[in-house]
């Protein structure tokens, strides 16, 4: 198996273009695109392109906005090829989306519960150098609404699985990264 890292940070705390710059700039990458594009969002288009206008040309960009496209791109990776995931709080929020978690809805939840681990094996699986970027949203205070609360602690669980199975993890804080294991 390759290499798996696991990078954490808050909104606009260079989580992602510290994650960039953990594989090559002139190697083949796949960047692994989980967002979901929403029609009539100009904001959400124009934090899209920052994020493409960032890549170099040697990478491939994989829009992954469901549970099975994303660990089909972890699968397929062979040994040395150079994998980025940019992000997985965004994967998550589709994932319940999907699963019509956000009431908490028992049977849901187990349907997220095995997204999750599905995800951490094909991680723990992938064979090529992996990095999975991810917010970290449990540092504040807890939620005012029902479906933040559920969001922060289904976040939660993921990162720590995947942290399980990722041999470095990094938080990033106001741009300086900081190596957790």
């Amino acid at each position: 198996m390759g290499m798996r890292s696991l990078v954490l940070g808050g909104a606009r705390s260079g989580k992602s273009a510290h994650a960039e710059g953990l594989v090559g700039a002139d190697s083949a990458v796949t960047y692994v695109a989980t967002a979901r594009r929403i029609a009539g969002d100009g904001e959400w288009d124009a934090r899209i392109a920052e994020h493409v206008a960032r890549r170099p040309d040697s990478w491939t960009t994989v829009e992954a906005p469901d549970a099975e496209s994303l660990r089909e791109a972890l699968r397929e990776a062979p040994a040395g090829a150079e994998v980025l995931v940019d992000d997985l709080a965004t994967w998550l929020t589709g994932v319940l989306d999907d699963a019509g978690a956000w009431e908490r809805d028992p049977a849901a939840l187990e349907v997220v519960a095995a997204e999750r681990e599905r995800l951490v094996a094909a991680a723990a699986g992938c064979a090529g150098r992996l990095v999975l970027v991810s917010a970290e949203v449990g540092l504040g205070v807890v939620p005012s609404t029902r479906s933040g609360r559920l969001f922060r602690d289904e976040l939660g669980s993921l990162n720590a699985r995947l942290a399980d199975v990722c041999d470095e993890v990094l938080l990033l804080v106001a741009g300086c990264p900081l190596r957790l294991r």
